[in-house]
């Protein structure tokens, strides 16, 4: 049982590196067009206010980036320290726990990112397809990808 669990490992990294982004991505459209509920019941967050714009933009561009996979480490901690920055400035404040502040939703988004910057995309990640066009003769083997064994 173990086994299999590690094997697929890599593939629940990726699958939670992608709804992970997903989830960043859609906070961020959602605040700066207004799409999907928009920002806080419909509106949009206007350009260049900080730091709410600058904080729509970074979602949007940090989670499409996890999503696909593409500088993933990079934007995983750009990511996380948003909504460090979030939870300490907007939420915390106003009391002591996430539950009384309302920043749940920063606290868990600053370590899930946290966490990828750590365990890298996992498979299916678009890093990991151009890594290996780019080099492949390089001897370096991607960490994140499964091995497989040829007979």
């Amino acid at each position: 049982m173990n086994a299999r669990l590690d094997h697929a490992q890599p593939y629940a990294v990726g699958l939670f590196r992608i709804v992970t982004g997903l989830l960043f991505a859609s906070h961020g459209a959602a605040s700066l067009f207004g799409v999907l509920g928009g920002a806080h019941g419909g509106g949009t967050v206007a350009a260049g206010t900080w730091p709410g714009w600058y904080a729509a933009a970074i979602q949007l561009v940090a989670g499409a980036l996890v999503l696909l996979g593409l500088g993933t480490r990079a934007a995983a901690f750009v990511a996380s320290g948003s909504m460090a920055y979030a939870y300490f400035t907007v939420h915390q404040p106003g009391a002591l726990w996430p539950l009384q502040n309302g920043g749940e939703a920063s606290a868990m988004f600053c370590w899930a990112f946290l966490l990828l910057v750590f365990t890298g995309p996992g498979a299916l990640a678009l890093d990991s397809l151009f890594a290996s066009r780019t080099s492949p003769s390089s001897g370096h083997r991607d960490e994140s990808r499964p091995e497989t064994v040829t007979a």
